[in-house]
This record gives C-alpha cells, sequence and structure tokens, in this order.
C-alpha cells in the first residue's frame, strides 16, 4: 500500500476485511425457496460474530513508496487462510463455499 499515513485506519481495514472474508467463507449462503431469496437481512443471513472472532495480528512493513490503498486484502486473503488452517486441523481440503465443516 505504500506508506502508511493513517496505520490505525489500515489495521482496522485489514481486520475487517478479514472477519467479512472468514464470514462469507463459512456462512455466505444464500438460498432460494419458490423463486425467491429466503434472506432477507442480517436477521436470517448469518455473520460472524465479534466473540467467535480470533485475535488477528496486521504488521504493517514500512515503504518509502507513495502512499497508496490497500484495497479488499483482507477479504481476499481470509478464504485461503481459513482453507489452509482446516487442512492443517483436519486434513480435509475445502474448496467450496461456504465451507462446510463437518
Amino acid at each position: 500500500c505504500g506508506m502508511a499515513v493513517n496505520p490505525d485506519t489500515l489495521v482496522a481495514q485489514i481486520e475487517g476485511g478479514l472477519l467479512f472474508g472468514f464470514t462469507a467463507a463459512l456462512y455466505g449462503e444464500v438460498t432460494l425457496e419458490g423463486g425467491r431469496i429466503d434472506q432477507s437481512n442480517f436477521h436470517n443471513y448469518r455473520l460472524m460474530r465479534i466473540n467467535e472472532a480470533h485475535h488477528v495480528e496486521v504488521h504493517i512493513v514500512n515503504s518509502g513508496e507513495e502512499p497508496g490503498g490497500i484495497g479488499e486484502v483482507g477479504t481476499a486473503a481470509a478464504f485461503p487462510a481459513l482453507s489452509n488452517a482446516l487442512f492443517s486441523a483436519t486434513k480435509e481440503r475445502y474448496r467450496k463455499y461456504p465451507f462446510k465443516i463437518k
């Protein structure tokens, strides 16, 4: 991302992106019934809650590059990181989302 102008915001963006990605990988399923989507809002669409999230450490590497953006790095990194962690724990590969953990 180049020079981190506001490191706290960068850390928050990565943490939030990871939680969003973990939610999508674990629960991100939209179902249909009778041609209509079952989920209408957050009361019936599962999200990861803060008490379910593990501690995340974000390390910023100093850079002399011009300030840029970090984008959706946290969200994109969540899927393979979780998949690899699950493989390490269970020796089973999860390749379709949402992960159906046995």
